[in-house]
């Protein structure tokens, strides 16, 4: 069925066009167990990640009330903005360098919509059967076998989605705690609302959704043709090989021509059998022969059915396989030489630069990120007074941040002209992981011939790591 947008001289011109729903075949080979692999690798990180402790706290843990990220024995604090900043440009370059070179691998193999409806497509195929099983059901009538299955489906389907929900969540409040307050049902509001809200987003979008989410959905589909190249690699059908379509098998046109099967020159025809496996286990439903597609995920799926068939009918795989264009166009270009010239290209010469500059930028970042951080603020509700002694003296209010998770003593000292110095305590303790707002009280000697606005600079020093300073610059006022 399809739905006509818009009419040209009585011509139909269509936009979009009504598939139904697919149901994939499922077939066997090397890029399918490359992403069961990454199926089972990215759900023990994401479902497994949620339980790892580390010194007697979640291991990691976006904690949004008290505004830290735990990262193993790192804790990031917002004042560490620009470090996640270079780790998100890090992730994107890596993205970015990854479609110049091999397409959309990532959407292929590791994206969360490709991963989960995987997993739901394999509860159903477990359920119901394989692709016809599926089909037949779907059509049949109701009755209480067609009811009996889909309420195990759909009940499995919701266990996943439920559970995705609550680790989701278990990344910002503690799971075990999450799971306590579950029980009784004494979740807060937004952990309550985010547990129901991603659990039925995955029920929806794996379940239902699916490859329309990549067709319809998912901008990265639309802009990813301007990032390829003649040298990015993608799954890609050999039309010089495959056309014309239609042969048989080796045997049977070897017998008719009275070649050899293996002799490429005996061949009255192309590779292509045109068996349809290439369609019929594309999980977008689409023709990789038709030539590259925005709908392409480049699961590999139909280079694993094609090759599956050529090793049937004698002949070699790689009908249908991971190539760039110049490859297709020159088949004496060696695969090495193809993935070599692809890795070579300005496009992806650049993002490698961008991802070193920035990977090597946020590792000094890292390495030098001091765990203590001052904030000087001065009183400007009196902006100076004299003291008992004839000193004139000036208010602040120093902030100690002591980004470590166990408590410190700091001591502060001030340095500047007319002999400044400190009025009381300057010694402080502060917990770890914690904001300490001190008030300092600065003084000086009303030195001859200073008078107004004066720099002056606060050092704190970790009293049991001398060599750990911070310095902040402010000023001291004069009559």
């Amino acid at each position: 069925m399809h739905t006509p947008t818009t009419r040209a001289s009585g011509a139909h011109i269509e936009f979009y066009q009504k598939t139904g729903k697919i149901h994939p075949r499922t077939t066997a080979g090397r890029y399918n167990s490359l992403r069961r692999a990454m199926v089972w690798f990215s759900q023990l990180l994401f479902y497994g990640g949620a339980w790892l402790s580390w010194d007697g706290r979640q291991a990691f843990l976006f904690d949004i009330a008290e505004r830290k990220f735990y990262l193993f024995g790192l804790v990031l604090w917002p004042q560490d903005a620009l470090l996640a900043a270079v780790l998100l440009i890090i992730a994107a370059t890596a993205l970015f360098l990854v479609t110049a070179v091999a397409g959309r691998l990532f959407c292929g193999f590791a994206c969360p919509q490709t991963v989960y409806t995987s997993i739901f497509r394999w509860v159903e195929a477990r359920v119901e059967g394989d692709h016809i099983a599926r089909l037949r059901l779907d059509e049949a009538p109701v009755s209480a076998r067609k009811l009996r299955l889909k309420a195990a489906k759909h009940g499995a389907w919701l266990a996943i989605a439920a559970w995705t929900g609550i680790t989701f969540v278990g990344y910002f409040t503690p799971i075990r705690e999450l799971l306590w307050n579950l029980g009784p049902g004494d979740l807060g509001p937004w952990e309550g609302f985010w547990v129901f809200f991603y659990g039925a987003f995955t029920y929806l979008q794996a379940g239902f959704a699916r490859e329309m989410v990549c067709l319809h959905m998912c901008p990265y589909s639309r802009f990813q043709g301007v990032m390829f190249d003649a040298d990015t690699r993608t799954i890609s059908y050999d039309a010089r090989r495959g056309e014309p379509r239609g042969r048989r098998g080796a045997a049977k046109l070897a017998a008719a021509t009275g070649g050899d099967a293996a002799n490429p020159i005996a061949r009255a025809g192309g590779d292509c059998v045109d068996c349809t496996l290439c369609v019929q286990v594309c999980p977008t439903g689409i023709d990789i022969r038709d030539g590259l597609q925005y709908q392409c995920i480049n699961c590999g799926l139909c280079a694993d059915a094609c090759d599956d068939v050529m090793t049937r009918i004698g002949s070699s795989p790689g009908l249908i396989r991971m190539a760039s264009e110049s490859e297709l166009a020159a088949p004496a270009l060696p695969p090495a030489s193809a993935r070599a010239r692809a890795w070579r290209s300005p496009r992806a010469l650049t993002y490698v630069a961008g991802l070193v500059v920035f990977s090597v930028l946020g590792a000094s970042m890292l390495v030098n990120r001091t765990p203590l951080i001052v904030d000087v603020l001065r009183d400007r509700s009196a902006l100076l007074r004299e003291g008992t002694d004839g000193n004139v003296e000036n208010a602040y209010t120093l902030k100690l941040m002591n980004l470590l998770e166990r408590p410190r003593e700091f001591r502060v000292a001030v340095e500047g002209p007319a002999g400044v110095h400190i009025a009381g305590r300057d010694t402080f303790a502060v917990d770890g992981g914690s904001v300490l707002p001190v008030p300092i009280t600065v003084a000086s000697s009303a030195a001859a011939g200073l008078n107004g606005r004066q720099e002056i600079r606060f050092r704190i020093t970790a009293v049991d790591e001398p060599a750990l300073a911070v310095t902040e610059a402010s000023s001291f006022l004069l009559p």
